[in-house]
């Protein structure tokens, strides 16, 4: 059976502030992200299968997609919970903003690390991640590859 892989596009849009860097990304700033999530298997071959000849229906990859990255990434503050951010993360949760503390330096290569722990865990058994492409600016984004992390 042919295996197919299925792309969609996702955005958000979310601030971070890179603790230690030495250049301006040390501030306080936003980005509007695109999230490409591309997943890899075969379709359904049963005829009696509502989703028959589908990979995985574009619909339940939305949900993933959204429950796991889009509805808790947009229009929020990412900052790394081990850095003296922790004590701005802190004040802007307590005037009310959406504040998301990790583990990790929020880069866009670190972020994209954790997009696809969270969204491998969700996806059905005959479906496998393939690749991920988080873009960042016009010009610049990280991409993952399943077959490079394995």
């Amino acid at each position: 059976m042919s295996k197919i892989r299925i792309t969609k596009q996702f955005s958000f849009e979310a601030g971070h502030a890179l603790h230690g860097y030495d250049g301006k990304c040390r501030n306080l700033h936003g980005h509007s992200y695109y999230l490409y999530v591309t997943v890899i298997g075969s379709p359904i071959q049963d005829d009696k299968n509502v989703k028959h000849g589908m990979v995985i229906d574009f619909g339940d990859l939305k949900k993933i997609v959204k429950d796991e990255i889009v509805d808790v990434f947009d229009h929020s503050m990412i900052f790394n919970k081990n850095t003296p951010h922790l004590e701005l993360a802190t004040d802007l949760k307590n005037r009310g903003h959406n504040v998301i503390l990790v583990d990790y330096q929020p880069t866009t290569e670190m972020m994209i690390i954790d997009f696809a722990k969270k969204i491998k865990k969700r996806l059905p058994n005959n479906i496998e991640l393939h690749s991920l492409k988080l873009q960042e600016t016009a010009t610049s984004f990280a991409e993952w590859y399943a077959s490079e992390n394995e």
